[in-house]
């Protein structure tokens, strides 16, 4: 294992030469490019036994990464914000043809008014294409999480496309130190491409087609009853992924100090960093507070979360995306997991458009929540970081 001095986009690009991938579609978009660029040196210098292909837009993206991942090679793509929102048709292509493809998202504002900074509103809203959602911390993480997708993703019992979701600039921008792996390390624990269910010329047959409703409900229960199995998978990956390289995220989320909390927050990508920051000086004033990092959306660990959570005096839900109906996204998973359940639950946003998330504003949020868990009125959901009253 070799420690470098590296952006999370470069570790990223690190994972996919380590994990053989044989097949590179790209197409530029801030603030990913950097990852396909850096994968291109790599095929360019002999460092990576891969194809490059250079296409016209995302929407070829994803086709490319359909054909080749179904011809059989081990593929991977980057893609962020419209870009992805492009891909959109193909998303939903990919994951019921049950096609391993691991795919990095860099987190990105949506839409106008534009930018090219970190919101969640790119990933989230295509939450329900069928593919698993990974998010991510830091720059190990970043590589870690992708080397795992591939060994979540190829698994028989799921067979999905895998997204790993990393904030835009705030992280995949950062230079951090990353300890990267030697590639004898990562195939003990990635196996090579199985082709067991890949198109085969001399056996020809159609991939994808039109399917009539006396087949089409079978096909979405299997694709849901995967999605379900990835579950314990994670976990099984995780485990496993700790005991060779020593690092374990928990597989579908992490807790921090939740061991005696009486509340708690939960939240994704880099966010957490400023939490675990929060959690401390709370606990240091001996106030209980707690933290959930969740790592997955999807599969969204519904009954997990609720044992975990079922004893708190409140909980607070931190949203980078907003959904325009007074809740953001992650609110209506919690909330629905959390039904029948006396906990409260309040929804926080900030972070949108790429505003920097302080501590201060953090700890306002906890406090919030504090409140709420010792019976006080408060807002169920509340916006912090505005400039002045509108923002």
């Amino acid at each position: 294992m070799v420690r470098m001095t590296i952006t999370a986009n470069a570790a990223v690009a690190h994972a996919a030469r380590l994990a053989r991938v044989a097949l590179v579609p790209g197409f530029p978009i801030t603030p990913q490019t950097t990852i396909i660029e850096q994968i291109s040196e790599f095929i360019n210098d002999g460092e990576m036994d891969a194809e490059f292909i250079p296409a016209e837009s995302e929407h070829s993206v994803m086709s490319v990464a359909i054909g080749a991942s179904a011809g059989g090679v081990r593929t991977f793509t980057a893609t962020s914000s419209q870009g992805l929102a492009l891909m959109y048709e193909m998303l939903f292509a990919a994951a019921p043809s049950r096609l391993p493809i691991v795919m990095v998202n860099a987190n990105r504002s949506v839409g106008a008014a534009s930018g090219i900074w970190t919101e969640h509103n790119d990933s989230l809203p295509v939450r329900e294409a069928g593919w698993l959602q990974a998010y991510v911390e830091d720059g190990q993480e970043a590589l870690d999480a992708t080397l795992q997708a591939f060994r979540i993703a190829e698994d028989a019992r799921v067979r999905l496309p895998v997204m790993v979701c990393m904030d835009g600039f705030i992280l995949t921008h950062t230079v951090e130190a990353v300890d990267v792996p030697e590639r004898a390390e990562v195939d003990r624990f990635l196996p090579r491409f199985d082709t067991t269910n890949t198109l085969v010329p001399s056996d020809p047959m159609v991939m994808s087609p039109i399917v009539p409703p006396e087949f089409a409900m079978e096909m979405r229960y299997q694709q849901d009853r995967a999605m379900q199995a990835s579950l314990e998978v994670i976990k099984e990956v995780d485990e496993e992924f700790a005991g060779l390289f020593g690092r374990r995220y928990g597989g579908l989320f992490e807790e921090y100090r939740m061991e005696d909390a009486e509340y708690a927050m939960i939240g994704l990508g880099t966010w957490v960093g400023a939490a675990r920051e929060v959690v401390d000086q709370l606990r240091a004033e001996g106030r209980k507070a707690g933290l959930i990092k969740l790592r997955f959306v999807r599969p969204f660990p519904a009954t997990e979360l609720r044992e975990a959570l079922k004893d708190m005096k409140a909980v607070g839900v931190f949203e980078r995306s907003a959904s325009f109906n007074g809740f953001g996204p992650l609110y209506t998973e919690l909330r629905s997991a959390m039904y029948g359940t006396d906990v409260p639950i309040t929804d926080h946003f900030g972070g949108i458009g790429g505003r920097d998330i302080t501590v201060p504003d953090v700890r306002e949020m906890y406090e919030v929540v504090e409140r709420r868990s010792r019976g006080e009125r408060v807002n169920e959901c509340t916006w912090h970081g505005l400039r002045g009253e509108q923002g």
